[in-house]
């Protein structure tokens, strides 16, 4: 239960930080604020998108592990939604998340908690045993049209469908 204790507190945080930094700077200059880092936050989660896809491209092209700008990206959205929501707090959080050290950091804090297993699934959760192998595509005009046997392999079709 106490784990809920800082969400519970966060609007208050906030509310304390508005009326303090807001009777500091006054009220156009705080809504000025408020806008701004919104506005900011829109562009940097518009950003971000298009920069993942070009980092996911160069990251399969080299064959790189995609987990460390896939968590990047996810931060800096992070950051992007942190800096749209209205708060002090809240653009503070934002704006640490925008420092590489401070992403680089939190990347490694959370690598060292998560372990990642190499194995393939099936859709219906079993496990799936990978078999490598080449195929040859044929063109169906090149398939022999002798007779089909009895019981065939349900890959040819049926010799009463063809009459």
């Amino acid at each position: 239960m106490w784990q809920f204790l800082p969400l519970l507190l966060w609007p208050f945080i906030e509310i304390g930080l508005f009326v303090t930094v807001g009777g500091w700077l006054g009220l156009w200059p705080t809504l000025a604020w408020v806008a701004g880092t919104a506005v900011l936050g829109f562009w940097i989660i518009r950003r971000q998108g298009e920069r993942a896809q070009i980092a996911m491209r160069h990251g399969m092209a080299a064959m790189a592990d995609p987990l460390s700008p896939m968590a990047n990206g996810a931060m800096t959205v992070m950051a992007g939604v942190l800096l749209i929501l209205p708060g002090f707090l809240t653009d503070a959080l934002g704006l640490l998340l925008l420092l590489p050290p401070v992403r680089a950091a939190l990347v490694a804090l959370i690598a060292r908690r998560v372990t990642v297993r190499g194995q393939a699934f099936t859709a219906r959760g079993g496990r799936a045993d990978i078999i490598d192998g080449e195929f040859i595509e044929v063109d169906a005009p090149s398939l022999p049209r002798g007779p089909v046997r009895a019981g065939g392999s349900g890959w040819t079709e049926d010799q009463a469908a063809r009459d």
